[in-house]
């Protein structure tokens, strides 16, 4: 694996330690801006909506810049953004200074999953993207947790501030190690890369993606609420418990990781049911401690398990547009992560409690296993001279159907 992808994967841990952190924070963030707590949920959603809009936005934008060049200013303005986020007078300006930080992210991700799989072999793509992915759960590890104890012990804006210098070592890094990556003899073409979204393959597997990661992060969005209001727990317990999924994530993402390539929906459809089971056994157990601590990590583990599949079929099925695959998987992971949030925000307000997410969340994976069913009988049915494209090439060329990764 070239050093470069794991300088991606560094660079990764500063976004998501951003990106996620928020879920050990929304006490204390509606506490001093003066809102409740699924309104500081929005915060996450804001997030989330600014990686959906800015991944095809960026990715289009930047499709003929060098790519080095691009990741440089990227992962600036997302440090900024950390700045501006820690300087934050009013509720309004937080809000916008996630989506400013977001959009950036969203640019980095898709700019930087497209050179990871650029530089490897197709047999490698979801190892590659395992190690990007292996710096959002090493980010769940220590960087989440880090936040939650920042802001219990400094204030929640010194989570922020932190994030801003681990973006500042993570510019020095890709300054230093990611090397010029020289741009194709012939340069892309929008037109062309536009041409995978006529295939029901890319929609069904951006629905899958959504779905899976949504029903997630419905429930984990309102974790640190629903172990103190539910289970019982003290609010020093939190960060270690966020650590604990994020354990569960860096293991769910190392094994998914190796075998995603030769196994593809058999990972995809194994981890969206573990999902599922988690989930509802966190509704009806979220009001016992160890069932509760237990079944964080195991959500962390089987979310992540699908990650590196997920991302590999969407660049398997978006072949022929590398730059725009990598923005889709993009795209497709924050739709998710804005719909669960806010679904999950809505069935606390309904008067429902902070488990209701978890039951929220598994109806979100029951659909996205629907969809997959759908996808593999839909593979399985295409004739064995149908084609896809490959990633990567200058033109689409065909390769066998069989040919795909399962």
């Amino acid at each position: 694996m070239p050093v470069a992808v794991y300088i991606l994967g560094l660079s990764v841990f500063a976004l998501g330690t951003s990106e996620f952190m928020l879920s050990g924070l929304l006490p204390p963030i509606a506490e001093d801006m003066g809102v409740t707590i699924p309104q500081a949920g929005l915060l996450i959603s804001a997030f989330a909506i600014g990686m959906v809009v800015g991944a095809p936005l960026l990715a289009v934008a930047t499709l003929r810049l060098p790519r080095r060049t691009t990741l440089v200013c990227l992962i600036s303005l997302f440090g900024l953004g950390q700045v501006a986020g820690a300087l934050a007078p009013s509720y309004a300006f937080l809000f916008a200074s996630r989506v400013v930080s977001a959009l950036a992210c969203a640019g980095f991700w898709a700019v930087g999953a497209a050179v990871a799989i650029a530089m490897v072999d197709k047999d490698q793509r979801a190892r590659a993207m395992a190690v990007m992915i292996g710096g959002l759960s090493i980010a769940n590890v220590l960087g989440v947790p880090a936040g939650a104890f920042l802001g219990e012990q400094f204030g929640w804006r010194s989570a922020f501030w932190s994030v801003g210098a681990a973006s500042a070592v993570a510019l020095a890094g890709i300054l230093a190690l990611i090397p010029k990556i020289p741009l194709p003899d012939e340069k892309p073409r929008l037109g062309r890369e536009l041409r995978i979204y006529r295939d029901r393959q890319v929609w069904l597997s951006i629905g899958v993606t959504a779905l899976a990661a949504g029903g997630v992060f419905c429930a984990f969005s309102y974790l640190s609420p629903m172990l103190t209001d539910v289970a019982g727990l003290d609010a020093k317990w939190v960060p270690w418990i966020l650590g604990l999924f994020g354990v569960g994530a860096l293991l769910g993402t190392t094994v998914g990781g190796r075998i995603a390539d030769a196994h593809l929906f058999g990972v995809t459809l194994w981890g969206i049911t573990a999902s599922t089971v988690f989930l509802g056994a966190l509704t009806v157990l979220a009001s016992g401690a160890a069932a509760a601590i237990a079944l964080s990590f195991l959500l962390g583990v089987s979310a992540f398990f699908t990650a590196p599949a997920l991302n590999a079929r969407i660049f398997n099925v978006a072949g022929a547009a590398p730059t725009l695959a990598g923005a889709t998987a993009t795209a497709a992971f924050n739709l998710g992560n804005t719909g669960g949030p806010w679904l999950g925000g809505t069935v606390i307000d309904a008067g429902f409690g902070f488990s209701a997410p978890a039951w929220a969340g598994a109806a979100m994976t029951v659909t996205a296993l629907a969809l997959t069913a759908l996808a593999l009988r839909l593979e399985r049915r295409s004739p064995a001279g149908g084609s896809r494209v490959v990633a990567g090439s200058a033109e689409p060329r065909e390769v066998p159907a069989d040919a795909v990764s399962r």
